[in-house]
């Protein structure tokens, strides 16, 4: 059975927060369309916050 890709959004939130992880600047975000900008935006606000909150070092 094959797998399904997530769909562009999904992926660009999971990289979002990957890049926030590791600390990279929002300037870094990698895409130029708004909607999917906006979810790379989210997912490296999310992973500030994560750090912030001390759940990652």
């Amino acid at each position: 059975m094959k797998r399904q890709k997530r769909d562009r959004q999904s992926r660009a939130h999971t990289r979002g927060y990957q890049a926030g992880i590791s600390g990279r600047s929002k300037e870094h975000c990698p895409y130029q369309i708004d909607a999917i900008k906006s979810q790379w935006l989210g997912g490296w606000r999310e992973a500030i916050e994560d750090k912030q909150q001390g759940l990652f070092k």
